[in-house]
């Protein structure tokens, strides 16, 4: 009865929340909160290239810039393809220019592989393919070549030092000219191994060298065959040994764009066996880790709740559920998600649910966007004006509290809302352009298939921006029928791409048993057993022969003892054994009509 009456009770406020009436919006009033994201943008990209280039980002409460990242100038690269979001082609042009003039990213310097990733080599091949829509003169080629595409191939290039692992899983840090720096810890979190498919796929479709793809599929594959039996991921691994450090399992820091990958990998790249990782994958999440449309951390051995915490990060779940055609669970979790932010005005990093507070030393909201990324793609799929209402929340929000002459400033504590003097560049790359978005349901990104354009390559025609866009995980939109203009595949590539998807969709099931670059150890293992039944026959059919050889042998000799013992004629003896080593040679050729097969049967 408690339980029954604790149901009856969910039910209800559950009705009352959703029976209340939401403000209604017609395009102007939306339009208008468009302009309102614009300016936002504006005043905080001026205060960048006034006050902190070229330094990666802006402090807003000093006036000044601090290298954060890498030294890469980076709020400039990962706010440039948001400036042809919003239509700036003429300051987009000019920082499309002045970022070309780098010729490589050659430094003695330490750097993050997840960030540099998700930050610099998206946002150059974001930008790379914004150019043609912003009016820049195209390189011929374009979209298989150009300034900023070879700029990130050079970053991607200084990455690939990292994943030279055992597993195949990357190191947290590289340096950008000599490689993993000498006593780097093994121990890297899950998304930062799983994190690349997006950026290294696209990456290698754009420019024909299938090594960038194949390293961040590598990269997923050892880490799917170390989950756990009940189909869960730790939070750090050895990616040298292969073994959990940090077995707490969730879908926030840590893990999320692991996640997240899977689905947006699998429909850039149309690789469905990433798909069925993810969906075995949520299967596990949902049976142990989501309670009450949150979701807690649990142990990844045997599914027991270990932390009852929400953590900001959390926020970007509903907007991927809807990606895989889950509204209803992505609007129970978002309702729960926006409650927090109307307890505070912000999404404090980690809030715990058990107590309904934000967690002690964790209060802080460095102007993540998480939410409203699960806003805007939900008000996609639904036009629900309620989600309009909570964009207008976190736009208030972030105005009233964050602003600063100089910009916009991390919250330090969302509960006293005091600040801290930083920006960091994803507020530009991301939580802009996400409102932005919000309140522009008519931008090309939301293109539904409806419109196109056709581009002449020296492949021939192929037709683009017909929508799809797929964001990685730093907001940066990749056009997916570019990655088609660059492909020429040969008879025989085709035939190899044909025999890589088929051996994964014949037993998706058993993808658990991926180890490393599995496809590629199979199809050598066909080929080594057809040697060797091949070799096998060869052998077999020469010993036959022999034998019949012998048969015959020994029949002509008890004919010639018996013509001798009947005192006949005398057989030419010569005769027989010109005969037999005609014979014999006929068995050496069947062997030559097999090339190599001494080397062959040597080797195997």
């Amino acid at each position: 009865m408690p339980r029954l009456l604790s149901l009856l009770c969910g039910i209800q406020c559950w009705m009352l929340c959703f029976s209340v009436t939401f403000n209604q919006y017609d395009k102007e009033k939306i339009l208008q909160y468009r302009e309102e994201v614009r300016g936002m943008f504006t005043h905080a990209y001026d205060s960048y290239i006034n006050h902190a280039y070229p330094y990666d980002e802006l402090r807003p409460l000093s006036c000044d810039g601090v290298d954060t990242w890498g030294s890469y100038s980076l709020t400039l690269i990962d706010a440039l393809d948001t400036l042809a979001v919003m239509g700036n082609h003429t300051e987009f042009s000019r920082v499309y220019h002045l970022v070309s003039q780098r010729d490589n990213f050659d430094a003695n310097i330490n750097v993050s592989v997840f960030e540099t990733n998700i930050r610099i080599v998206g946002g150059l091949i974001s930008a790379h393919l914004m150019a043609k829509r912003a009016g820049v003169p195209l390189e011929e080629g374009w979209p298989c070549a150009g300034p900023l595409l070879r700029l990130a191939e050079d970053a991607a290039e200084r990455l690939l030092p990292a994943f030279d692992t055992p597993t195949g899983m990357p190191y947290g840090t590289v340096n950008l000219r000599h490689g993993v720096p000498e006593g780097e810890t093994s121990i890297t979190c899950t998304a930062g191994v799983g994190t690349f498919v997006v950026e290294f796929g696209t990456l290698s479709r754009l420019t024909g060298n299938p090594v960038y793809e194949k390293t961040a599929l590598r990269a997923i594959r050892a880490l799917w065959s170390t989950r756990s039996k009940i189909g869960l991921y730790g939070n750090h691994i050895d990616v040298v040994k292969g073994r959990w450090t940090a077995v707490e399992a969730g879908i926030g820091a840590g893990v999320d764009s692991f996640y997240e990958y899977l689905v947006k990998g699998s429909t850039l790249l149309d690789r469905p066996e990433l798909r069925v990782m993810f969906d075995e994958s949520r299967d596990a999440v949902d049976h142990y880790l989501r309670k009450d449309d949150w979701y807690f951390w649990a142990s990844m051995k045997n599914g027991q709740i270990t932390l009852p915490l929400f953590q900001s990060l959390e926020a970007f779940w509903p907007g991927m559920l809807s990606m895989v055609g889950d509204i209803e669970a992505g609007l129970k979790s978002l309702h729960n998600y926006h409650q927090v932010w109307k307890q505070y005005g912000f999404t404090p990093e980690f809030y715990n649910v058990a107590q309904g507070a934000a967690s002690v030393n964790r209060e802080g909201y460095p102007l993540r966007p998480e939410l409203i990324e699960s806003i805007m793609y939900l008000y996609r799929a639904t036009r629900d004006p309620w989600l309009l209402d909570a964009g207008v929340d976190i736009l208030k929000s972030i105005q009233y509290s964050a602003y600063t002459p100089c910009g916009y400033a991390t919250v330090k504590n969302a509960k006293t809302h005091t600040l801290d003097n930083r920006m960091e560049s994803f507020f530009l790359a991301e939580t802009v352009k996400y409102l932005y978005l919000l309140f522009d349901p008519d931008n090309f990104i939301h293109n539904p298939g409806t419109s196109a354009t056709i581009h002449e390559t020296p492949h021939g025609r192929c037709v683009l921006d017909a929508g799809g866009y797929i964001f990685n995980t730093e907001a940066h939109p990749v056009d997916p029928a570019a990655l088609a203009c660059c492909s020429e595949l040969s008879e025989h590539e085709i035939k190899d791409e044909i025999a890589n998807h088929l051996v994964d969709l014949l037993n998706p099931t058993k993808t658990n048993n991926f180890r490393g670059d599995l496809v590629p150890e199979r199809l050598k293992d066909i080929d080594k057993k057809i040697m060797v039944a091949k070799v096998e026959k060869i052998e077999k059919e020469r010993l036959l022969f022999r034998e019949k050889l012998n048969e015959i042998k020994k029949e002509l000799q008890r004919e010639e003892m018996k013509e001798q013992e009947e005192g006949e004629e005398v057989v030419n003896t010569t005769e027989i054994s010109e005969e037999s080593d005609d014979g014999v040679g006929q068995a050496d050729q069947i062997t030559e009509e097999v090339p190599e097969f001494s080397q062959q049967k040597q080797s195997l």
